[in-house]
């Protein structure tokens, strides 16, 4: 019922992931990323201490691969879940148990991995891990244009109604959150839309926070 990937930005060093699913508020319960860490996605039958977990133990010097090991050996119920993570050099790992629902698959690329369940096909997380790799831009683009490559490659199995887009970079919190939590129209369609009105404005919003003085004007009626 979920389809995702974490990727990593080489020049820039962010770190973001997306993700989308047939359940309502997907992105609230399956994305994390932490600047200077990496990105990891917990789904299937989700268990969400997963995604900080994995975190912390990046954080503390593992690899990705090392860091889900460790996780999934502490783990209870470890047959029903689905861990994707990247770490601070672009490595990857991804565990997917025994039980994972339906139709499901896995790939892993260049800075980036994908993992899905209930797939229409098993080869979608291959098609998104191809249409990030092919992908030029923003690493919020790159994320969003896999997403809809796995999408045309026939996504899940049923109608996807939630999605969420989250990328951190130089400073403590995300620097784009960007979620729809349920539409009887396409999810990703509707991140794609917040992002382009987003991503000109995403530096404005960190400097606002670091400097207020030297942000500029937010332009909305009232703002004088």
């Amino acid at each position: 019922m979920t389809f995702s990937l974490v990727a990593r930005c080489a020049e820039t060093g962010m770190f973001g992931m997306a993700i989308s699913s047939s359940s309502p508020a997907v992105a609230a319960r399956c994305a994390y990323a932490r600047s200077g860490v990496g990105a990891v996605a917990s789904q299937n039958i989700t268990d969400p201490t997963l995604g900080p977990k994995t975190l912390d133990k990046m954080a503390a010097g593992l690899s990705a691969s090392s860091a889900v090991l460790d996780v999934i050996s502490e783990t209870e119920h470890k047959n029903y879940r689905q861990l994707l993570a990247i770490d601070a050099t672009g490595q990857t790992a991804i565990h997917s148990g025994g039980n994972v629902l339906g139709k499901w698959g896995e790939a892993q690329g260049r800075d980036v991995a994908a993992g899905g369940n209930l797939l229409k096909t098993a080869q979608v997380p291959v098609a998104i891990v191809a249409g990030f790799e092919d992908a030029t831009g923003h690493l919020g683009d790159r994320l969003l244009a896999a997403m809809h490559t796995g999408l045309k490659a026939g996504g899940e199995e049923g109608p996807v109604h939630s999605a969420g887009l989250l990328i951190v970079d130089k400073v403590s919190w995300p620097v784009a959150e960007l979620r729809c939590d349920w539409t009887e129209n396409c999810p990703i369609t509707e991140i794609t839309t917040a992002w382009e009105i987003y991503k000109p404005q995403l530096d404005d919003y960190v400097r606002r926070a670091l400097n207020p003085s030297e942000a500029p004007s937010y332009g909305v009626p009232g703002d004088l």
